[in-house]
């Protein structure tokens, strides 16, 4: 029906009957609509700065293929962010045949600045009024036949976690595109002038508001989690409480997983017997590849299963974001960026991830000072070497040990945000210097999760992935490690190696194999701590094996600050690199978190025998 031939062309070009482009503010739920129309699972987060490129995808309706873009997150057409570039681009370049700007049904004065700004440039529009489920819990109700009317384009109601409005939307993309012509609007001289006023305006004829006493408890509760002293200790808890459950719940199912692939190592190890296997091929499939691999298996899986969705919960409530804003004002004194508090949050799950998210960050200086910062807070891969070495050597055990064992790591994780802080300082005074920019940052509304979404998005994106990538890596590295250990002559030639490094681990109060390990396991935080324990050759659990190559509560705090400060894994250095588009900053990325975690244990390990000489 009547479409231009100009549109037809695009069509043939992308590969659709339709172009549909996706337009909004962050955090008004665009990406959960987008996934909603197209079936597809992209990762949605309760905070700002989450999507900075854009995705494609497809839906079908009246037997017409309609490609969906899911453009970045934006609050005006002002290109002065790599994601506002990018939207404002797409937007302009008259790839798409139907806009759809989702808006906050609860917010709509926010949202209507950018569709106001951006209505010039959409040939046909259609207004997605979205969290209409949430606006109504606030009080606020959106007419949208009025607000329809005031636009001059058709505006439907949405909750796109709800499922509501979804098939409301789709037919109205495709009576915007089946238009017999085009919208013609005069295009002002500056795309990104402020609309605020006609937004008001607008706002104030389509929306109505009953204000009730559920806003003013959101605001105390938002005022108690984002105080200078109530914030802080809030966040503390949060962690600690996290922690806490993870050490708890994993002790249990660690160790009977590690029963079990201990007994099927054994069965394997028979049935290759019994084939008629050499000793050879038995000990390097069995003992190396498959011993490695189980282990890591067995020391990781508990704690991710546990831990990954509690903090994808923290995530959906809404909780993060308050994290990040109490982050703002020390990360301003150190001389870096606001924005950086959201990528070191980021960086908690995953270092590549948090480097991926430094996009949001518009200034290069600040951009590379929170890439060169990011590996220094720890990520999913090395929790479970944390939590197992804190758990063996510094919880007196017993009922209380869970909790112990959770105030330590909270306080090793501070420990690690601490040390952001004091290496954003110094790199803001000599490689990076330069005038800080300001910083806002949107809370978002407290959410209520979809519990059981969060557990399957949580096992399969997150958990699953990290254990799929630590696997791949664990059973070749076994292969090696055993190769490695079998004689030669008499001699094994990783002896060789352990004895080069031996000196400067004793330095570092640990030895050559546990430095050998950090090495190996530079394709993998995860392979460490399985990888030392195959360097040791001991068998059992991680307890026996350490306390037998003679580890203490001090040899412990010295792995656990190698842990938390060393050179980040091959997949974020390679991240780094793509980000950075220069080798001397990775190569920077991968000294300075190594530098500081040697110097560390260095000084601890002096410490403690200068108090050994002074005791005796």
């Amino acid at each position: 029906m009547g479409l231009t031939r100009e549109r037809e062309g695009r069509r043939r070009r992308f590969g659709a009957e339709i172009n549909c482009a996706f337009l909004g503010n962050p955090n008004v739920g665009k990406s959960t609509l987008f996934n909603a129309l197209t079936g597809l699972d992209r990762h949605t987060g309760n905070w700002t700065g989450k999507t900075v490129d854009t995705a494609a995808g497809f839906m079908r309706r009246a037997k017409k293929r309609v490609a969906l873009y899911d453009l970045p997150g934006i609050y005006s057409l002002g290109a002065t962010s790599p994601e506002e570039v990018t939207a404002r681009d797409f937007l302009m370049s008259g790839k798409a045949d139907v806009v759809v700007f989702v808006c906050d049904a609860s917010n709509m004065e926010r949202s209507l600045n950018l569709v106001l700004q951006a209505l010039p440039y959409s040939e046909n529009a259609v207004v997605a009024v979205n969290l209409m489920d949430e606006a109504k819990k606030r009080g606020v109700f959106v007419d949208t036949d009025e607000l329809g009317r005031l636009l001059g384009v058709e505006a439907v109601a949405t909750s796109a976690s709800a499922g509501t409005g979804t098939e409301e939307l789709k037919a109205a993309i495709i009576r915007a595109a089946e238009k017999h012509a085009k919208t013609e609007r005069e295009k002002p001289d500056d795309p990104a002038r402020p609309m605020w006023r006609e937004a008001e305006e607008i706002a104030g004829k389509a929306v109505k508001r009953d204000r009730d006493a559920v806003s003013a408890r959101r605001m105390k509760l938002d005022r108690f989690l984002t105080g200078r002293v109530t914030g802080v200790v809030s966040m503390l808890l949060m962690l600690a409480v996290v922690f806490f459950i993870t050490m708890v719940g994993a002790n249990w199912p660690s160790e009977l997983l590690s029963k079990a692939l201990v007994a099927l190592k054994t069965a394997i190890r028979a049935a290759f017997v019994k084939l008629g296997a050499s000793e050879t091929f038995t000990g390097i499939i069995v003992d190396g590849g498959l011993g490695t691999l189980f282990t890591v298996v067995s020391v990781m899986l508990p704690p991710m299963a546990i831990f990954f969705p509690l903090f994808t919960l923290l995530e959906d409530l809404g909780l993060l974001p308050r994290i990040a804003f109490n982050l703002d004002r020390p990360f301003a004194r150190c001389g870096g960026c606001g924005k950086m508090a959201l990528t070191t949050c980021m960086g908690f799950g995953c270092n590549a991830a948090g480097v991926v998210g430094c996009r949001i960050i518009e200034n290069g200086r600040e951009r590379k000072l929170a890439i060169l910062t990011n590996s220094l807070v720890p990520c999913n891969g090395r929790f479970p070497t944390l939590t197992a070495l804190i758990a063996v050597f510094m919880t007196a055990g017993g009922a209380a040990a869970g909790i112990e064992g959770a105030l330590i790591l909270t306080l090793f994780v501070l420990l690690s945000v601490l040390a952001v802080f004091f290496v954003t300082f110094i790199l803001s005074r000599t490689l990076l210097k330069g005038q800080q920019n300001s910083f806002v940052l949107e809370l978002p509304p407290f959410r209520k999760p979809n519990v059981g979404r969060v557990i399957i998005r949580s096992l399969l994106d997150r958990t699953l992935f990290v254990l799929g990538r630590a696997a791949m890596a664990a059973f070749p590295a076994g292969i090696v490690i055993w190769l490695l250990m079998y004689p030669v002559n008499g001699t094994a030639p990783i002896e060789s190696v352990t004895g080069f490094l031996d000196p400067v681990g004793r330095l570092m109060g640990l030895d050559g194999k546990v430095l050998a390990a950090f090495i190996m396991g530079l394709p993998a935080n995860e392979l460490v701590m399985p990888l030392t324990l195959a360097l040791y050759n001991g068998s059992g659990g991680i307890a026996s094996v350490l306390t037998a190559n003679g580890w203490t509560a001090f040899t412990a705090l010295e792995a656990i600050i190698l842990m938390l400060f060393h050179s980040p894994c091959m997949t974020t250095l390679l991240t780094i690199r793509r980000e950075t588009g220069s080798f001397k900053w990775t190569l920077a990325a991968f000294l300075i978190p190594s530098a500081l975690g040697v110097i560390l244990t260095v000084l601890i390990n002096l410490s403690r025998m200068a108090l050994i000489w002074l005791i005796r």
